[in-house]
């Protein structure tokens, strides 16, 4: 369980997630995990300001991962606190990466991996957050596999 950090001016916009007083900040969230396809994960979420808290559980450490994703990638976050537990095998959590200007997924596997054509790696990882390689943008956070 930890803090993680994002980039708050950059994401995907969701004017009532962060309204402060929010009642409905839990089910806004979870309709915006649904969206992006991750379906519906028995996950519950708090939003004090600019901070979200993320309990409950889910199968695995890479579907608790782009849980977390997908709620630090909204504009407005600047943590997520989580408190995700997974009920399947304990598996190494995945590195993260802040997408910077300029920045292409083959840049970002030439960093990490040494090879640039393993950038689907990158892409397959993140789905179904990322809908085409070519489709990301400064401030957003990648999972990296390893």
């Amino acid at each position: 369980m930890s803090i993680f950090s994002f980039v708050k001016e950059a994401g995907e916009k969701l004017i009532d997630l962060l309204t402060p007083g929010n009642a409905n900040a839990s089910e806004d969230l979870k309709k915006h995990i649904e969206k992006v396809g991750l379906g519906n994960p028995d996950v519950h979420a708090t939003v004090e300001g600019d901070k979200v808290t993320l309990t409950g559980t889910v199968a695995t450490q890479e579907e608790k991962e782009k849980v977390l994703l997908a709620a630090g990638n909204i504009a407005g976050v600047a943590s997520v606190d989580d408190q995700i537990t997974v009920s399947g095998p304990a598996v190494a959590a995945a590195r993260f990466v802040v997408v910077k200007k300029g920045d292409t997924l083959s840049a970002i596997s030439l960093a990490v991996y040494g090879n640039a054509n393993q950038y689907n790696k990158i892409f397959e990882a993140n789905k179904p957050l990322l809908s085409h390689p070519d489709k990301i943008y400064p401030g957003q956070t990648l999972r990296i596999p390893e």
